[in-house]
């Protein structure tokens, strides 16, 4: 069969999934519907906010679905109106099984890293976290438990020592809609093979890492820890949710950073500054320096601005 013969829902939400529903529409593939999240109010006036998939499919004239819930028998009666032959998901919610195992080739999923490695609903800020040296994409098929079925296909990509998961993001949205493509190609060809992580894991020796959800706690920036961690823990956090300290009993958020390894003989956490070209922070061996922050109830800025109307207490 001819892959733009397939007839495809695509499900997504955020700005990401954008450029995977875009390469498949300039790929020629056939969409019958997409399916996004309702419009939510948002801003001072609490205006409905349309979902970046759902201004994108509208402006490609696509049928657009927006249920509240995904279990509700009536978005199942009108997506079964849809006839895939396959759905497509990428940065969505949770799936139930009536709704992931109602097309004839099932339903494929977009994930931000390379499985088996970094399951989970943060796998782009734990791979920089954890310093990791390279991530990518995984296509894969859904199953009951979340992110653990079998791979179609992979890309990998190299993290920067000093990248932030911001910047990784929107590299790797462009090279998941590139392999998007190629699997439904080849999906529809029926050149696929599809891998068992579970068999992937045990071949490899795989010591499996996670990516849970980021919570508050996962944001405190420890100076007790080496330069390298903390930095690796800004640049994961980087531009969101952000990682965070104190200047004066103020939260300070840190979006971007410089590690410096030295024998201080110092207190770790305690900030320093010449108050006009940098701000630093000791810790276990070295220093951290702020390139890139936000003090609360003050906007984002680099430090050498920040200094010029700072005054230390």
């Amino acid at each position: 069969m001819s892959y733009q013969n397939l007839r495809i829902v695509f499900m997504g939400t955020p700005e990401f999934a954008v450029a995977s529903l875009d390469a498949l529409v300039q790929a020629g593939c056939q969409i019958v519907g997409v399916v996004t999240a309702p419009d939510k109010p948002a801003g001072r006036g609490l205006k409905l906010q349309q979902s970046a998939v759902k201004q994108y499919a509208e402006s490609k004239g696509l049928t657009v679905l927006q249920p509240v819930k995904l279990k509700d028998p009536a978005f199942a009666a009108d997506l079964q109106q849809l006839k895939a032959d396959l759905q497509i998901v990428v940065a969505f919610r949770m799936l139930p099984e009536v709704i992931w195992n109602m097309p004839a080739l099932g339903t494929i999923n977009v994930h931000g890293s390379l499985l088996p490695q970094y399951r989970g609903a943060a796998p782009i800020n734990w791979a920089v976290i954890n310093g990791e040296k390279e991530t990518g994409v995984t296509t894969f098929k859904l199953k009951h438990e979340i992110d653990t079925g079998n791979i179609l296909q992979q890309a990998s990509m190299p993290i920067g020592e000093d990248e932030t998961a911001g910047e990784i993001h929107d590299r790797m949205k462009e090279l998941g809609a590139q392999l998007l493509v190629n699997t439904v190609k080849a999906l529809a060809s029926g050149e696929l093979t599809e891998q068992d992580q579970a068999v992937v894991a045990a071949n490899e020796s795989l010591v499996l890492q996670h990516a849970p959800k980021i919570f508050t706690e996962t944001c405190v920036i420890h100076w007790e820890k080496p330069a390298t961690e903390i930095h690796n823990q800004i640049r994961g956090l980087s531009p969101y949710p952000g990682a965070f300290t104190h200047l004066n009993d103020k939260t300070l958020k840190i979006y971007r950073s410089r590690k410096e390894i030295a024998s201080t003989g110092k207190a770790v956490g305690v900030p320093e500054s010449d108050g006009k070209t940098y701000l630093r922070y000791t810790c276990a061996d070295g220093y951290i320096y702020v390139l890139d922050l936000q003090l609360e109830g003050k906007k984002r800025m680099v430090v050498e601005d920040f200094l010029r109307g700072y005054r230390f207490s």
